[in-house]
């Protein structure tokens, strides 16, 4: 078989393609799952493919090898191995793959390790610096193994009253409170704004410790589901993924034995996330979901009320659900967030 690299965004190429993946069952091209895809690679065999596996970001997707390939092991091999050394030649040494169940074997093979498998699929890794430099790298507790740890995962985009109380009450209620905040660049603010501002929102609490959530506190966005069935709830398995991999990759060497969530009564999606979190995490992990905050008026305080203030124009609005940190990073960066804004919201 001759390999070579083809440009999938090419109509003619995709349509080649995408036909070989739903002979293998893969049946999902949504623009979320292709226009990720930087670069594709494919096995042929008399100008028809047998095998093929692409590049996005830090995932490789879309692998698959025909059933008529004889020695198809082997060709699963090459095939890794060449996205791997492809990946490494674009600066990316530390890679995942989302797959199902019965190929984390396969997988395991070529130097990927489970993060977390769940009924639906799995999530492993390969190279450096993985999940237990990550942990390594955290700041540690002298008491560490003999104190009441809590963990909150947020985006903050921004950092709000809401996040405020949750962190508040967590600080309260145990001796440390790890915050991880989502490194993902998918928000109004960045990921070091976010950052920057749940650390000054925190700052006067001495028992919290806001880290970032680097590769492994993962929005649902990122998580592939091409290789789900059609009647599969995608956003289930998303869930239960990362709360698997929060539970057995981040909560147990760092002893957090609680993790608290705020309610949501506003999206479907994040009330099944904090459905999953309750599912799968105790009893190791005990979830303790607060109701949302509320202005005095009993108006909820959600970021999304924030953002939509700064679309408006309505500085003042912005004021009523977020501390005198936010408000003043919001204050001075006021026309560059409209300008973000409106640019996200011209690309939807």
């Amino acid at each position: 078989m001759q390999v070579r690299e083809i440009n999938i965004h090419i109509k003619r190429n995709f349509a080649k393609w995408q036909a070989f993946l739903k002979k293998t069952g893969i049946t999902e091209f949504s623009p979320k799952e292709t226009q990720q895809v930087e670069r594709t690679f494919v096995w042929e065999a008399d100008g028809e493919i047998m095998a093929t596996g692409s590049i996005a970001g830090k995932v490789l997707k879309y692998i698959a090898v025909c059933s008529k390939v004889k020695g198809h092991g082997e060709t699963f091999n090459q095939l890794v191995s060449k996205l791997v050394s492809e990946a490494a030649a674009m600066g990316r040494f530390h890679l995942f793959v989302f797959t199902k169940p019965q190929y984390v074997q396969s997988f395991s093979y070529v130097g990927f390790h489970a993060l977390a498998v769940v009924d639906d699929g799995a999530i492993m890794e390969s190279g450096t610096p993985d999940v237990h430099d990550y942990i390594q790298d955290l700041p540690h507790f002298a008491d560490q193994d003999d104190s009441q740890i809590a963990g909150i995962v947020m985006n903050a985009n921004p950092f709000t009253n809401g996040h405020r109380y949750l962190v508040e009450q967590a600080s309260k209620e145990n001796d440390h409170v790890y915050v991880f905040v989502v490194s993902q660049e998918a928000s109004l603010f960045t990921a070091s704004e976010r950052y920057q501002l749940v650390q000054a929102g925190c700052a006067d609490l001495d028992n919290v410790t806001v880290v970032p959530g680097g590769d492994y506190m993962v929005s649902y966005a990122t998580f592939p589901a091409y290789f789900l069935k059609d009647d599969q709830n995608v956003a289930h398995f998303q869930a239960a993924l990362d709360a698997t991999l929060f539970k057995e990759q981040i909560a147990a060497p760092l002893n957090i034995t609680r993790r608290y969530v705020g309610s949501e009564p506003f999206s479907p999606t994040t009330d099944i996330y904090n459905q999953e979190l309750t599912r799968v995490l105790p009893p190791e992990v005990e979830v303790k979901v607060l109701d949302r905050a509320a202005n005095a008026d009993q108006d909820v305080i959600s970021a999304t009320k924030v953002r939509a203030a700064i679309a408006n124009d309505e500085l003042a609005v912005v004021q009523k659900y977020v501390p005198q940190t936010t408000r003043s990073f919001i204050q001075n960066h006021w026309s560059d967030l409209r300008a973000r804004i409106h640019a996200l919201r011209k690309e939807v």
